[in-house]
């Protein structure tokens, strides 16, 4: 260890590049012999792409130092037929996190919360070739989330179960850095607790769930999984509640906000514009992941699918009639940059909601795109705008193209809409909100609500 190089973080504008103390310039290519921790590639900086090659049996090692906590993002693209692998390691070898997925690039984000040197390793599982780096580090933020003072006096008539330690835990986020996670509702994936939450905020995390009816059944399932140091599940069926202190409290001292599925509209009609909504937004900005199951998915888009009080959208009726009187939307609840101009929907094979899906995108302008989630399908998505999907369901984004055409979309009229772009994801694809460089398979579709088959191609799915 004493042999290599110090590398030291300066100051460039507005962040800080990890760069050599001499006056060598960033490496833009991989140098052999590195393949051991003691003859790891230096002068790693953040921005500059390395270049290298994976051969059998070789592994690449790179390491650098870190002045002060922050974020590091990491990305490596490979080729197609390759599966590239890497892993980040502490100074003594402590494994902090790896990407080992199909995922191309291999990207993940983690909190380096000590100061020093860290180790990088890459890896093949299959294939040999070539591959780009890529490695982003963003200093600072608000480093311990653990300054809301104590626990207010729980009030009369607020149903909340506490599992684990009442006392709030401290824990390092970083402000700009939050997250969310959308699941498509049924049965839970575990992994996308484990694989995509823990990284970014930790274990030892306070969790909350929200809900308007139900029971605690989250909490020994979520405090097992994520090993967190509490969780707490909390009612709030009115908008009084919505006020209280102890609920803004509990919300603001989390690092992680699970909305529990169930009513959409009644979340909004009892939490919009009260504590609960800005304290839910305050736990994304601070660096923490907030998201949800069904309802609570729902709620997470700029622009929410609101049926309040009528049925919900069936696809067979609403290309029926482009106004169809279950079709309605509300503004965004929480502000998610990255989602800007999103819609979502849920439990979206196994109740065909294709067609409403693509009608509501209809309902706005050619800027927005929706995000829809099968049951047992997640996708976790991070503010650079990455994302990556797991389990056994499947996650599809659609977007107009150039070639979109609106051709009947008028109220009391069969929807005529043609050429969306539907793009289908599972398990360890990625898709990028900002880039739209992804993973999955496109699928171009089409609607004829003049038609008993209204789907072309007929099974869009």
């Amino acid at each position: 260890m004493n042999t290599l190089k110090a590398i030291n973080l300066i100051t460039i504008t507005t962040f800080l590049m990890l760069i050599s103390t001499a006056t060598q310039a960033c490496m833009s290519g991989e140098s052999e012999p590195n393949d051991t921790m003691a003859t790891a590639n230096i002068n790693l900086c953040s921005g500059t792409t390395v270049t290298g090659s994976l051969d059998n049996n070789d592994v690449d090692w790179f390491t650098f130092d870190i002045a002060e906590a922050g974020i590091i993002n990491i990305s490596l693209d490979h080729g197609k037929k390759d599966n590239f692998n890497w892993s980040l390691y502490e100074s003594d070898g402590t494994l902090l996190l790896q990407a080992s997925s199909i995922q191309r690039p291999e990207t993940a984000t983690q909190q380096l919360t000590v100061a020093g040197s860290y180790f990088l390793k890459l890896s093949s599982s299959k294939g040999t070739g070539w591959y780009d780096l890529d490695i982003n580090f963003s200093p600072g933020g608000s480093g311990s989330a653990c300054n809301y003072g104590d626990r207010p006096r729980t009030p009369g008539g607020l149903k909340q179960w506490i599992s684990g330690n009442t006392i709030d835990s401290c824990a390092s986020l970083y402000d700009g850095s939050g997250a969310t996670l959308l699941m498509g509702g049924g049965a839970e994936v575990d992994e996308a607790f484990t694989d995509r939450v823990i990284p970014h905020v930790g274990e030892g995390i306070d969790v909350v769930v929200l809900r308007t009816t139900g029971t605690n059944a989250y909490n020994d399932y979520l405090l097992d999984l994520l090993n967190a140091d509490s969780v707490e599940t909390i009612i709030i069926d009115k908008r009084s509640k919505a006020n209280e202190d102890y609920v803004d409290w509990a919300i603001r001292s989390a690092e992680f906000v699970w909305v529990a599925g169930g009513d959409q509209t009644d979340y909004l009609n009892q939490w919009e514009g009260t504590k609960v909504q800005a304290a839910l937004q305050s736990v994304f900005d601070k660096g923490g992941v907030i998201g949800g199951t069904s309802a609570g998915m729902a709620i997470m888009a700029a622009s929410i699918y609101d049926p309040d009080g009528v049925g919900s959208a069936v696809s067979s009726e609403v290309v029926t009639d482009f106004c169809h009187n279950t079709l309605s939307f509300s503004s965004k609840f929480v502000d998610i940059p990255v989602l800007n101009n999103s819609l979502t929907d849920t439990h979206f094979q196994n109740r065909d909601r294709m067609g409403r899906t693509i009608v509501s995108l209809g309902h706005h302008n050619n800027e927005h795109f929706s995000i829809a989630a099968s049951e047992k399908s997640a996708i976790f998505i991070t503010n650079d705008g990455q994302s990556i999907v797991d389990g056994t369901g499947e996650v599809y984004i659609f977007r107009e193209t150039p070639q979109t055409t609106r051709d009947q979309i008028t109220c009391g009229q069969p929807v005529v809409y043609s050429n969306i772009s539907r793009i289908k994801l599972l398990a360890g694809d990625h898709y990028n909100f900002i880039t739209l460089i992804n993973s999955g398979v496109e699928l171009i579709v089409d609607i004829d609500g003049r038609n008993a088959n209204f789907y072309n191609p007929t099974n869009p799915y």
